[in-house]
């Protein structure tokens, strides 16, 4: 393993806690205008339809993979740019 893979680890656990956020904040954003309610349904919620809590978790796991896949080619690109190698 290279140096910048190794100096690319904490910088790539700190961009995935702040695309967690981040996809968490959209999530609740994009919930308040598709499902005309601030609180989006659990898998448990017994007074939700399957097509709802179904709906909320496709909607939540593209919002978080998109997320999550932006925040992550942005950093490698920018170790890039800082090292002249990829870091992963």
């Amino acid at each position: 393993m290279n140096k910048t893979k190794i100096a690319y680890k904490p910088v790539g656990l700190a961009l995935g806690v702040i695309s967690g956020m981040a996809a968490g904040v959209a999530f609740k954003q994009a919930w308040k205008v598709i499902g005309h309610d601030d609180d989006a349904p659990n898998a448990t919620d017994e007074d939700r339809t399957w097509r709802e809590i179904l709906l909320a978790a496709t909607i939540q796991g593209a919002i978080f993979a998109l997320v999550k896949a932006t925040v992550e080619r942005s950093g490698a690109t920018a170790v890039r740019r800082a090292t002249g190698t990829w870091p992963a």
